[in-house]
């Protein structure tokens, strides 16, 4: 038993339960579902003084309490457990197996507009480029704020682009940070997977020095450690299901065995979590001076983290004595080898502003600075034409850096007038200015030496560039309330890109509230989202064993060639209607049917193919390769497929859904339960495809269409009975499948539905101490293995024997056990 294996099992073995308790606290009888509606609201409204209760549009609220609930120590996490209509990624392929995103209501990661204290927070530099549910996504990574510093979190499932501006499609999260005074809180927490892999652990605590009435600050500091997980099968090239030698080995395959290989029968890794160690640190501080308040908050953030790539086999990287002659193969390594892709990340925030009462206007003045910093590396690798040039090459590779960056300045003004009416008339109005950057590095020499290092390939000169443009926008918000029962609330917008012109978007929502037990509220608005820059101008080259695909930038000369034109915006129409119901003073329901509909939507075009096992099928895609400078690895050329993928404008699609939340606490003798539901059923649709299909293949309308289940509906029980608590949820998700192209055919993979059960069990020990136990996927819900092809293997799991499918909602590792501590004094 090593050291973090015993670590792990003293924290459990301590641990009967923490933050039910808390949760508890705020839950029940008065708990945090019961209590949610009474919490005053700064999103999604620009009035003063809203209740969740009270929204006209749909709103979540989570508190701090609710959020200590979810066993792993990741936002992303967090949120996908509490949230229906939120889906985090569980697998990224390549580098963004190093950044997990995430979305909501099914559309893109880039649809949801993330803020911190109401401020926007940048994007992430490491764009999501392989196909899948996430691609194209480069939204804030979540990873990179410390739960800990959360007081709460509010999730308007609404359009709301003429509030707050491009991104605010599918919705906003808006993430307000703690302002305690004197006061430590934190916890630490230990766990791993049922398999014995991926363990993590955890340390966060948050300081709040009591500074004066008048003053607030809170320091939070957060570690994390993460293992690598794996989950493929035995490697069908060399071995049988049972981990034996398959009798059918050439002399080759035989003599590589006879050495002895790495993680035998396993060689292959590629399927599974990267390993990281992520640590932050984020500030909210505050100081009212009598009617005037300055104020500043920002994070730092650290993440070193890798992941493996496809196994390559020996004589992949192999070259003669003497250049130029043939002769005895020398092999660069007997036992093959298999490549990682890492990252170095560096992430910061700071924002800085001054609001107050100047006579009846309110008024508010902010300026924000985000960037985030990727340098990128290629580990036990080798470049196999250097090799054999050379007869040497490296095995560490670095391979460039990805930054991207956002400035933003906001000033807001808001008013009320006393007009006669139930409630005086809120206006609101408003500018910003943003600037955004982002930056692609070039690698250095070996890992742009012709193909570059094996699994990922550096930056080359004709990727590397620095790209910018700034943006203009005022807005006008109106909240008016006619009548006590009647709320109506209208925005308007202007915004203008310095790269695509202007564009007004305009909302209105209105909320009729017929008796104080049932409400009709409804939402009519338009949106508009630039393309971002990462999606406008990133170049890379990925590949596999046999396989190299450009990612070409739709906004290349190369792009032009096939007929592609430059990204423009997307737009959008929001509609909604929901019912809010209490029929009786403890059940609270709510009940939202939306669409949204998207045109000009930016989609990944799949892999278009040009090479086909080494026979040419689309000699324009090669050209197009050509053109734009990316030289491929000739063993790919010689016997493997390539082609491009890049993005473009590709489609309208059409999002319908539901989302229904309901809760209901049960008094008992020594405490109480709450019971609460919540679920979302979401359809996407192409209405319209704006390319020719040999320009859009068939894995990418599969993406849109197939690849997130239908319905995700989340049960839960708390119980809460003196210091003892118990926390049970269950979640319900629907089917999903993608299209995936293997050998020239298009077969379906599929994730079945399935239930997930997580649990955990909290004791507060004295005041403020308070320990836990509990595992996610208690049952240890597996997914899916990919199916075999004709050949045998896999038709998308890199050679894995039952490689688990990967875009499943609940992830690919199964069950997930912890043991937590938390403190607050």
């Amino acid at each position: 038993m090593n050291v973090r294996t015993m670590v792990s099992l003293a924290a459990l073995s301590v641990a009967i339960a923490s933050s039910a308790t808390a949760y508890a606290q705020d839950a029940a009888p008065q708990g945090a579902a019961a209590d949610e509606g009474a919490a005053i609201i700064v999103t999604g409204t620009r009035a003063t003084g809203i209740t969740a209760a009270e929204s006209a549009a749909p709103i979540k609220v989570l508190d701090s309490a609710m959020l200590d609930k979810v066993g792993q120590p990741n936002l992303n996490q967090v949120l996908t457990q509490l949230v229906p209509s939120f889906t985090a990624e569980a697998f990224g392929g390549d580098t963004a197996n190093l950044t997990l995103s995430a979305r909501l209501r099914g559309l893109s990661p880039n649809h949801a507009l993330v803020l911190v204290n109401g401020k926007r927070r940048h994007g992430t530099a490491n764009l999501h480029v392989l196909g899948g549910p996430y691609q194209g996504g480069a939204a804030p990574d979540l990873d990179m704020i410390p739960p800990g510093a959360i007081g709460r979190i509010e999730v308007l499932e609404d359009g709301a682009a003429a509030q707050y501006g491009s991104d605010a499609i599918a919705g906003v999260i808006n993430i307000i940070l703690k302002s305690d005074k004197d006061s430590i809180s934190g916890n630490l927490t230990g766990g791993q997977h049922y398999e014995g892999d991926g363990t993590t652990y955890s340390g966060s605590v948050t300081f709040a020095p009591y500074i004066g009435e008048d003053t607030y600050l809170n320091f939070t500091m957060f570690h994390r450690y993460h293992g690598f997980t794996q989950r493929g099968g035995v490697d069908s090239r060399i071995y049988n299901p049972d981990g034996s030698l398959r009798s059918d080995l050439g002399a080759a395959h035989t003599a590589m065995a006879a050495v002895g290989l790495p993680g035998a029968p396993y060689t292959n890794r590629i399927v599974g979590d990267s390993r990281s160690t992520l640590s932050t640190v984020m500030y909210n501080a505050g100081h009212d001076f009598g009617g005037v308040e300055i104020y500043a908050f920002g994070s730092y953030g650290r993440r070193e983290a890798s992941a493996y790539e496809n196994y390559r086999q020996p004589w992949r990287v192999s070259r003669s004595p003497v250049l130029g002659v043939a002769g005895e193969e020398i092999l660069f390594s007997k036992t093959g080898f298999n490549p990682r892709e890492a990252i170095k990340e560096d992430d910061f925030s700071n924002t800085a502003g001054i609001k107050g009462e100047a006579g009846s206007f309110r008024w508010d003045i902010s300026t924000t600075y985000g960037q985030d910093y990727a340098k990128l590396y290629t580990l036990d690798s080798a470049n196999r034409t250097l090799f054999i040039n050379t007869g040497t090459t490296p095995t560490n590779f670095y391979d460039g850096f990805l930054k991207a960056s956002e400035w933003t300045t906001n000033i807001d003004i808001a008013k009320e007038i006393e007009a006669g009416l139930a409630a005086p008339i809120n206006v609101a109005f408003g500018g910003e200015y943003r600037e955004n950057l982002f930056q692609i590095g070039k690698g250095d020499f070996a890992s742009t030496y012709f193909e570059g290092g094996q699994s990922y390939p550096g930056f080359l000169a004709t990727d590397a560039g620095k790209h910018k443009r700034n943006n203009k926008a005022a807005y006008l918000d109106v909240a008016i309330n006619p009548v006590e029962m009647w709320k109506i609330d209208g925005a308007v917008r202007y915004e203008d890109y310095s790269d695509f012109g202007t564009k007004w978007t305009w909302k209105v929502t209105s909320r009729v509230d017929f008796t104080d037990q049932i409400a009709l509220r409804g939402t009519v608005s338009t949106g508009f989202r630039a393309p971002s820059l990462l999606e406008s101008y990133y170049s890379s080259t990925n590949v596999g064993p046999t396989t190299a695909y450009v990612q070409l930038p739709p906004n290349s000369a190369a792009a032009k060639l096939l007929g592609y034109d430059d990204l423009k915006p997307e737009t959008s129409t929001n509609y909604s209607v929901g019912l809010v119901l209490r029929p009786t003073p403890k059940l609270n329901i709510t009940l939202d049917a939306y669409q949204v509909k998207l045109k000009n939507r930016i989609v990944g075009t799949g892999s278009i193919v040009g090479l086909t096992g080494g026979e040419v099928t689309n000699q324009a895609v090669l050209d197009a390769i050509a053109a734009h400078g990316n030289v491929l690895d000739p063993y790919v050329l010689e016997v493997g497929d390539a082609g491009i993928n890049l993005f473009t404008n590709g489609a309208d699609t059409r999002t319908r859904g539901v989302d229904l939340t309901a809760s209901y606490p049960t008094p008992l003798a020594d405490g109480s339960i709450l019971w609460t539901l919540s679920a979302n059923y979401n359809e996407t649709k192409i209405t319209r495809l704006r390319l020719p299909d040999d320009l859009y293949a068939a894995d990418a309308r599969s993406i849109l269409e197939k690849a997130s289940p239908k319905y995700k509906i989340i049960a839960g029980a708390l119980l809460n009975m003196g210091a003892l608590s118990v926390n049970l949820r269950e979640t319900f998700y629907g089917k999903s499948s993608q299209v995936v192209i293997y050998n020239g055919t298009t077969p379906t993979v599929t994730a079945g539905a399935a239930a997930i059960t997580d649990l955990e069990v909290s004791y507060e020990l004295s005041k403020g101490l308070t320990v836990s136990v509990g595992a996610n996927n208690l049952l240890n819900k597996k997914a899916d293995a990919v199916p075999n092809g004709p050949d045998g293997l896999p038709i998308d799991g890199g050679a894995v024997l039952d490689a688990p499918v990967t875009f499943t909602p609940y992830g690919i590792n199964g069950g997930y056990w912890y043991g937590k501590i938390g403190f607050k004094f």
